[in-house]
């Protein structure tokens, strides 16, 4: 794994703090639909995906050899009632995982970076993977905020 593609994990913060600076809390909770996820919610969203990539990643290292465990987003999102909560909260947990997973990464040797586990669909995926793939998941949640934020804005 590159310090460049640990930085543009780490840099994922950064970007989704850029796309709420000077958003309100009726712009961060707002939805068009019943159905779909607010920015608030899209948050919460990448706050238990960091949980779940998290738990992969140190389930990898341990040599589990179970299938990597998946979650259904949408149930956990609604689950928590993800909309009464706070952006900021999401934003702060996310922060901490990737600040503290940094620290693990600082630690790991090339093997360990190669080192894979079997997700749902039976693949293997290696801990170097994942970080890539969280990264280009947040990349598509980013683009979410944006049209929300531009419909938002469309309404009001």
């Amino acid at each position: 794994m590159s310090n460049l593609q640990i930085h543009d994990y780490l840099h994922t913060h950064q970007q989704l703090s850029q796309a709420l600076e000077e958003l309100t809390p009726e712009q961060l909770h707002w939805k068009a639909e019943p159905a779909n996820w607010s920015i608030t919610e899209v948050l919460a969203h990448l706050a238990d995906h960091s949980i779940v990539v998290s738990f992969r990643i140190r389930d990898i290292l341990a040599d589990t050899l179970v299938r990597l465990p998946v979650f259904n987003q949408d149930a956990w999102v609604s689950g928590q009632h993800a909309n009464q909560g706070e952006a900021s909260d999401s934003l702060e947990l996310v922060r901490s995982l990737l600040h503290y997973n940094s620290l693990l990464f600082s630690r790991l040797d090339a093997e360990e970076w190669n080192k894979s586990g079997i997700n749902a669909k039976g693949q293997a995926v290696s801990i170097a993977d994942i970080v890539q793939s969280f990264t280009g998941h947040v990349q598509t949640h980013l683009a979410q905020i944006e049209r929300i934020k531009q419909a938002g804005a469309a309404v009001s």
